[in-house]
């Protein structure tokens, strides 16, 4: 979170700032989130692409701007070929998509069906068999979104309504709270699939782009419900966030220094949180969780099983 400089020596990473020097075996390190302005020695980059290690670069306002995307070592031809095969087939691609929005759907109803809000997102879900385009999927999940982001003012208390999605900027509490979580998650997923074989620009709901990890957009459609979205309600609800957590001005709304630690540090706890996995039928943290959602996709992609997208079941 703070302003400082990354240095080597030998196999240990040192953090200095203006309050001193801290130490961070490269051991303890699975990958690096920079808010504040982190500057670091070639030789740091060498050890940190040595050990495959990202670091994820945000702006002042806690943007998502882009990544140190180490070398890949887990290269794998066959799978490269079958991810390119699967975009470029129109009919498997339409699969793929199908699936990445009906799992993020399914998220969204269980999320509102834990505060017992009664929805209509299983109607609007039934338009996916109509679809013969990517946009006309698109567009779906879209009004999904849109009818779900209505019904969480139902949970959120007075002062933080959410009164329709705002991206760039952010214009009240809650829209600024899903923005920076979003940021998270995108690169969170983006730090699971650098960990198996499959190259992060192919994807098959959103469209490949030269300046972004597309791929990491489309899995984290599954987890926004999960991990951003039930951790703002925890957060607002429990008055762990409050109004002073925020920078406020006409035009926009974001978190301040202060908000950003205690979203960062919550987010991190729930991602170490576990879970009984009911097929591997033992405990699984939520970061594992993003991995596995890789694995399976992979499974598809190589035609071995057929890709289900994680659903919670509580």
């Amino acid at each position: 979170m703070s302003d400082g400089i990354l240095k080597r020596k030998e196999n240990t990473l040192y953090f200095h700032n203006k309050d001193g020097k801290r130490p961070i075996p490269i051991s303890k390190i699975y990958s690096i989130y920079a808010y504040g302005s982190l500057s670091f020695s070639s030789q740091a980059v060498h050890l940190l692409a040595k050990e495959g290690v990202p670091i994820h670069f945000f702006n002042y306002y806690g943007f998502y701007d882009g990544s140190f995307y180490p070398r890949e070592t887990l290269l794998s031809g066959d799978l490269l070929v079958k991810q390119v095969e699967n975009y470029l087939n129109h009919d498997k691609r339409m699969v793929i998509a199908g699936k990445l929005v009906e799992g993020a759907a399914r998220n969204m109803e269980k999320v509102l069906s834990y505060y017992k809000i009664e929805n209509g997102i299983d109607g609007i879900l039934n338009d996916l068999d109509s679809c013969n385009e990517i946009t006309e999927l698109m567009n779906v999940e879209g009004r999904i979104r849109s009818h779900y982001y209505d019904k969480m003012d139902l949970i959120l208390p007075e002062g933080f309504k959410m009164e329709g999605r705002s991206r760039k900027p952010p214009e009240n509490m809650v829209n600024a709270l899903i923005s920076f979580g979003n940021s998270l998650i995108y690169s969170t997923v983006l730090s699971e699939i650098y960990n198996t074989q499959m190259n992060p620009t192919i994807s098959y709901l959103h469209e490949p782009s030269e300046r972004r990890y597309s791929l990491a957009l489309d899995l984290s459609e599954i987890f926004k419900p999960i991990l951003v979205d039930r951790l703002i309600f925890y957060l607002v609800n429990k008055n762990m966030l409050r109004e002073k957590d925020f920078e406020q001005d006409l035009n926009y709304c974001l978190l301040n220094d202060q908000g950003r630690k205690t979203f960062i540090k919550e987010y991190d706890e729930r991602l170490k949180k576990t879970i009984k996995h009911r097929e591997l039928n033992r405990k699984v943290s939520y970061r594992r969780l993003i991995r596995l959602e890789s694995y399976k996709l992979i499974k598809h992609l190589l035609g071995t099983k057929e890709y289900k997208p994680f659903v919670m079941w509580w």
